[in-house]
């Protein structure tokens, strides 16, 4: 409720008093301004301000009791003398006063009536307005007033137990927790408590004080604060007792941490995964890790190349892992889709492969489930629609950060990397290593098949361990199950439903490659820059009259020599192979053929500037050698001939130029004979006889005779 004399503080830090409301006006100063003049607000618009938190009732900074014995001589004598002069001039003139326009006026008139300044009569009035407009409130310097060190009367008893005395043997009562001080509480706890900061419970306190238990002053051009009496505050005993009875712990997990994180870490368990199943394959959790353990290259033991990626799927009603996958992959669809891959792999062979001999019984799975589930690491990137549409596969992906939904995989990672803490040489054991410490990089022994072998083994102990929280049904309990996955699995199958489906490898591996487009032209099927072509293009002529259409392909990255047209709705494909256009990339993994490509563009990119330069020149050196000739012609330019005879003088003027040049082009074998000095020597040649004009001239001169001559017979035509 509004109310003459009560303050307000705005959410920015401004502190209001109001001073008076007349109809549907309030008028209010700032009561932390050196002078302060009255202006003139909606009542509506401050009780919206209210309303809406923007502006929030405070206790008043300046109510004290101050006893006359308190005070000196000298503040009593100029409180009493303010205190007439608004006696005098504040009521008579209120209205002229509140209102903006007609202020000034009369407070120059009360300057000259009092013999006061301006300044002094603003002063006066702003101390007054600012300070709870009673005699009191004209005390001069009032912050320091009041007898400085001695101990003040409260207006009100304090409720609550009562205080131990301070060491100066005083006892200090405190004040009560009104409304209005809750309010307080908890607009600092929404603003500086719950966000992301995480600022302590002690911080928001002093944060409290700040804002609204404290004056603002100006020193040295900095706004500082002076927190009041302690009598006249809540203490932090008191602050903490009212947040830990309204506390709210989801809120202010969520506010100060995510909601993400809540979900998480805080949420309440009141079911488990095994309830959302109905027999082995209903719902399968693929998840990946990166192991805590750095291993050796193959080739080189003496390369450490870093963790391993680890894929691994589990059945939900068994426990039972049913695909692996362990390499340098990922976490990305390529390592999902090898671990898909091994899920339908005869777990016997796939053993064999790594020297451990198992009979079906201890990893019995090589199916496909009803339903996937796995988050956006294992998918990015990937729109499985083939697994859906074509294996009739159900993908729920899991939110983000929440490892939580597929809590029975992250469990297994958990193991695994204990296991491998413990046992192995390279794993990690501390996050952070202090000066001294061994790098336990430079430990690493395994290299990655082995590494493998080790997790299978993990794989295959699980497989058939004891699970201590399964929740075992009744029906488990007659049939005695010994709750291990391999028996879970079995005993599912033959008493549950579940959703169990086999299909073949080929057909699993054609659905879960990367899917891309291709393009048809006479170059072959073109891909990525790579030219292919297949038995069924060539047969049906795709090459003969391209059409310019594209078509879908699915590829595997590691290996760019193929690629597949899939036809049948997804159950077939034709396989296509590199032309020899392409050969150049044979046995090349997909990034590193982009890498080439975009090396080429950018060596092309760096050489633009020579090849323009080089363009450039060529044009000079053209435009020269024309602008030459130009001049040649001019000068040679003979007006004796018609255009027409010069036309048909084409064929002559050929043949004349051929034998010109056929002279000068041939080859003079034995003519020069280099010295020791280097130097030509002409040796000439045998004189013809004189009956044989033509050939008693030699080299340059028997030439131009031939010219003269030809001259002379075109002359004669």
């Amino acid at each position: 409720m509004i109310t003459i004399n009560s303050v307000f503080k705005y959410f920015d830090g401004e502190r209001i008093r109001i001073i008076d409301i007349i109809e549907e006006y309030v008028y209010l100063v700032n009561i932390d301004a050196v002078t302060s003049m009255p202006r003139k607000e909606l009542i509506k618009t401050i009780n919206e301000e209210i309303d809406a938190e923007k502006l929030i009732a405070i206790k008043d900074p300046f109510a004290r009791i101050i006893n006359e014995s308190d005070l000196s001589k000298i503040q009593i004598y100029k409180r009493d003398e303010d205190w007439n002069f608004i006696s005098k001039y504040w009521e008579v003139n209120k209205n002229e006063i509140l209102e903006k326009n007609s202020r000034n006026n009369i407070l120059e008139k009360t300057s000259n009536s009092s013999n006061l300044s301006l300044s002094k009569v603003k002063k006066i009035f702003s101390r007054y307005w600012q300070r709870g407009m009673n005699k009191n409130s004209l005390l001069p310097d009032y912050i320091n007033s009041g007898g400085k060190g001695k101990e003040k009367k409260l207006s009100d008893n304090k409720v609550g137990r009562p205080k131990r005395a301070d060491y100066n043997g005083d006892i200090v009562q405190g004040i009560n927790i009104t409304d209005d001080i809750k309010k307080h509480f908890e607009i600092a706890i929404n603003k500086y408590y719950r966000n992301k900061n995480k600022i302590s419970l002690k911080e928001t306190y002093t944060l409290i004080l700040r804002d609204f238990y404290s004056d603002g002053y100006k020193e040295n051009n900095e706004i500082r604060h002076k927190v009041w009496d302690k009598s006249r505050i809540p203490t932090y005993d008191q602050f903490y007792y009212w947040f830990k009875k309204s506390q709210d712990i989801k809120k202010d997990i969520i506010f100060r941490e995510s909601g993400k994180e809540f979900d998480l870490k805080y949420r309440h368990l009141t079911s488990n995964s095994t309830i959302e199943t109905d027999g082995p394959g209903t719902r399968f959790q693929i998840d990946a890790t990166i192991a805590d353990i750095y291993i050796v290259s193959a080739l080189n033991r003496e390369r450490i190349i870093g963790r391993p990626i680890v894929y691994a799927i589990i059945d939900v009603f068994s426990r039972l892992i049913t695909g692996i996958y362990v390499g340098l992959e990922g976490p990305s669809w390529i390592g999902a889709m090898m671990a898909l891959d091994n899920m339908l792999s005869d777990k016997v062979e796939f053993c064999e492969k790594y020297d451990i001999q198992i009979i079906e019984q201890q990893w019995p799975a090589k199916h496909l489930p009803d339903i996937i589930i796995a988050d956006r690491g294992e998918f990015e990137g990937y729109s499985p629609e083939n697994l859906i549409n074509n294996l009739n596969i159900k993908i729920e992906n899991t939110s983000p950060y929440r490892g939580d939904l597929k809590g029975i995989v992250e469990r297994n990672f958990r193991t695994l990397n204990e296991k491998v803490k413990h046992k192995t040489p390279g794993a990690i054991q501390k996050e952070f290593r202090k000066r001294g410490d061994q790098d336990y990089r430079l430990d690493a022994t395994l290299t990655l098949e082995e590494f493998t072998k080790i997790y299978i083994n993990i794989v295959l102990h699980h497989n058939n361990k004891i699970i201590e929280k399964y929740p075992i049904e009744k029906t488990m309990i007659e049939d005695e199950v010994v709750p291990t996955p391999s028996n879970l699995w079995y005993w599912g199958i033959e008493n549950k439903k579940g959703r169990l489906k086999t299909v073949n490898k080929e057909i699993l591996r054609l659905n879960v490659l990367p899917k891309g487009k291709a393009s048809i032209s006479r170059a072959g099927i073109r891909f990525k820059g790579l030219s292919y072509s297949s038995e069924k293009a060539i047969r049906e002529q795709w090459f003969v009259k391209p059409t310019g259409r594209s078509i879908s392909i699915v590829y595997d990255p590691r290996n760019i020599n193929k690629i597949y047209i899939p036809y049948d709705n997804g159950l077939g494909y034709d396989e296509c192979y590199l032309m020899e256009a392409s050969c150049q990339y044979k046995n090349c993994i997909l990034e590193e053929i982009i890498f080439n490509q975009e090396l080429l563009l950018e060596l092309k990119a760096k050489s633009l500037r020579e090849q323009n330069q080089i363009n450039i020149d060529l044009d000079d050196e053209i435009e020269k050698i024309v602008k030459e000739a130009k001049k040649e012609k001019q000068q040679a330019i003979s007006y004796e001939q018609s255009k027409n005879k010069k036309l048909k003088g084409i064929k002559n003027n050929r043949s004349v130029e051929k034998e010109v040049n056929r002279v000068a082009e041939a080859f003079h074998l034995g003519e020069e004979i280099i010295s020791d000095k280097k130097e030509a020597i002409i040796i000439e040649l045998p004189v013809a006889s004189k009956k044989d004009e033509t050939t008693k001239f030699t080299g340059k001169a028997r030439l131009m005779e031939k010219l003269k001559k030809k001259r002379d017979e075109n002359r004669e035509k």
